[in-house]
């Protein structure tokens, strides 16, 4: 029997899209439970056993699935509409809809997305401190001034939340609303509000890179399964 059970840490990052430490976290303080009995740490089960967290039953994919996804605009990354803006699980399966996006992109935004149920991969594509790379494609109202390049680029501007520095590139040679944004962190709105503090609005954020996995082919609304490197 023992061989047929399922680890109760690794299956709750996986069905919650935590780390283990934030699942071993959970089971600690006796949120979860195993057939209504209070699970301990280290705990394992079988797959008819019923696991709840918080008084809500838990489905499980056992398996670690990583999905890339173009999010078209006008679309909002949680699991509920917010207002006349229908959530992106309205273009996903319904067996993905119990993966979590890794970061997020504002329903003004486009581009790639991952999605996953692992949550350890999903925090060491997200946290500051291993500097994954995302590239955008960005758009604004007006030319962007050299005086103001520099000082996003070399000296970065204050937001409220601290300083933004980001990497520019012009998209064409003769045009100064088109950039390729490049940065290593990942604010909310971080782009939309450097550009804003300067008194620019940006038209248009399409995301089309982070860390390794490029957009490619990938047309609006669709999808496509990803292997990751260990």
């Amino acid at each position: 029997m023992e061989s047929t059970s399922i680890r109760l840490n690794k299956s709750l990052a996986h069905a919650l899209g935590v780390s283990r430490r934030e699942a071993d976290n959970l089971i600690a303080s006796g949120s979860v439970m195993i057939n209504n009995e209070r699970a301990t740490l280290g705990a394992r089960f079988m797959p008819k056993d019923i696991v709840s967290v918080n008084g809500k039953t838990l489905s499980f994919l056992h398996e670690s699935i990583y999905l890339a996804f173009n999010k078209p605009t006008g679309y909002v990354c949680s699991r509920k509409e917010q207002g006349d803006a229908p959530t992106i699980y309205s273009l996903i399966p319904s067996e993905y809809h119990a993966l979590k996006p890794v970061g997020r992109l504002d329903k003004d935004s486009s581009g790639i997305l991952l999605l996953t149920n692992d949550g350890d991969y999903a925090h060491q594509m997200t946290h500051p401190k291993f500097a994954k790379q995302k590239t955008y494609e960005v758009s604004l109202d007006n030319e962007l001034a050299p005086l103001h390049q520099q000082m996003i680029s070399d000296y970065g501007i204050e937001l409220a939340d601290g300083p933004s520095k980001l990497m520019l590139e012009r998209l064409s040679d003769d045009d100064r609303r088109g950039w390729k944004v490049l940065m290593h962190e990942g604010r909310n709105r971080q782009i939309r509000r450097t550009f804003a503090a300067l008194g620019y609005t940006v038209t248009a954020l399409h995301r089309i890179q982070f860390g390794p996995y490029a957009l490619g082919d990938i047309q609006p609304g669709m999808y496509k399964l990803i292997t990751i490197s260990q």
